[in-house]
């Protein structure tokens, strides 16, 4: 019985552990990156609906979401659960910032 609450609570502890990048081929340079992520402030004049490469997401004026930091996704404007044209796609380089939205329909 103490071997299964041990051997219980060492993958309940191993669990919580982050992987921070995966490689999805050998020959290709295309990594997702697990456990970071990037804020996304609304920096226009109105309410908007944006789908993040996983989910709907509305944000009024001035409000900030995170979002996963999957490199490669598209975020794309939202109308009504539908998704629209894409805004712009994840990159490495913004994982882990805080980026405004009007810089990245540029």
């Amino acid at each position: 019985m103490k071997l299964v609450i041990l051997a219980l609570s060492f993958v309940m502890l191993t669990a919580f552990g982050t992987v921070e990048k995966v490689s999805l081929n050998k020959t290709s340079n295309s990594e997702i990156v697990i456990g970071e992520s990037f804020s996304l402030i609304n920096d226009s004049k109105d309410k908007i609906s944006i789908h993040t490469g996983t989910g709907f997401v509305s944000l009024n004026k001035g409000s900030k979401t995170s979002i996963g930091c999957n490199v490669g996704k598209e975020v794309r404007w939202a109308n009504e659960g539908k998704k629209g044209d894409v805004i712009f796609k994840i990159t490495a380089d913004m994982c882990g910032k805080t980026l405004k939205l009007s810089e990245l329909m540029k």
